[in-house]
């Protein structure tokens, strides 16, 4: 079975730590909901795993099976099966769609894929996701409004095949009939492949239609609390103030505990 393990995580940016040691866990055909207060860590933890050179590994260490990517470059990663779907995709000018996409794939490739192959299986990626048919002919990403970019990410998920794939607010930008279909498209792919899925949003609507078998909570730079997909209707509901306020009273015990309170890993028992 294959692993993506993160072990004692710390990430620092221009000498400020974000990450302050992330543990996680995530087994083919899982899905892994990270939830949290923006500015908390969560995009961070997705770059670093994937080699953003901004983010500096301070500590730690990330494991796809026995092999720690933080040794290995960007390309080596993906090779290797990662797959980040970003949360502002890029434009780049001059590269087309089917240029990049061709390209990607030789890369991972022992032989070059054949012409008919790549123009069937683009296709019919392009068909199951709803997109104009001059997508391939199109400069990647330019022009795109904010729907067709992050739509053009899981397309380019669908064609790579990865075996742990990380989406940045995926959702974002998607109206509700096109979040409809990329949930969809995103669940079928992760059932044929057996792909593990970490999937960064603040959205329930999005996560009711993903159905996440675990969701963690992230603030200040650690997944402070795990448990399953009840816990995003509990924050849809509840917010975030039930789980920080037990996280200060950890951290200030002269602080007088209140009849009826519990610690932040049982309060998730009252739904």
């Amino acid at each position: 079975m294959a692993q993506l393990r993160i072990e004692n995580l710390h990430v620092a940016i221009e000498g400020k730590e974000i990450l302050k040691g992330v543990n996680l866990v995530v087994n083919e055909n899982e899905i892994h909901a990270i939830m949290g207060p923006n500015g908390n860590g969560k995009s961070t933890l997705l770059s670093a795993i994937m080699g953003h050179p901004r983010y500096e590994i301070t500590e730690g260490s990330v494991f796809v099976d026995d092999i720690n990517v933080l040794e290995l470059e960007v390309d080596e990663r993906s090779k290797l099966g990662l797959f980040l779907g970003m949360q502002y995709p890029q434009e780049v000018s001059g590269v087309t769609n089917s240029d990049f996409l061709k390209s990607a794939l030789n890369a991972r490739r022992d032989t070059p894929i054949g012409l008919f192959e790549f123009v069937k299986s683009m296709e019919g990626s392009i068909d199951r996701l709803k997109m104009k048919e001059d997508l391939a002919h199109r400069f990647l990403n330019e022009g795109f409004s904010g729907g067709e970019k992050k739509r053009n990410e899981i397309l380019q998920m669908i064609m790579l095949e990865p075996r742990f794939a990380m989406l940045d607010e995926i959702d974002s930008g998607l109206d509700i009939d096109a979040l409809a279909l990329v949930a969809r498209v995103l669940k079928e792919e992760q059932d044929k492949q057996k792909m593990g899925l970490i999937i960064v949003s603040h959205y329930e609507r999005f996560f009711e239609l993903i159905q996440p078998t675990h969701t963690h909570i992230m603030i200040d730079g650690r997944i402070v609390l795990s448990s399953d997909e009840t816990l995003v209707r509990k924050i849809d509901r509840e917010g975030y103030d039930w789980i920080e306020a037990d996280i200060q009273k950890e951290k200030d015990p002269k602080r007088p505990t209140v009849l009826g309170t519990c610690a932040v890993r049982e309060a998730i028992g009252d739904k």
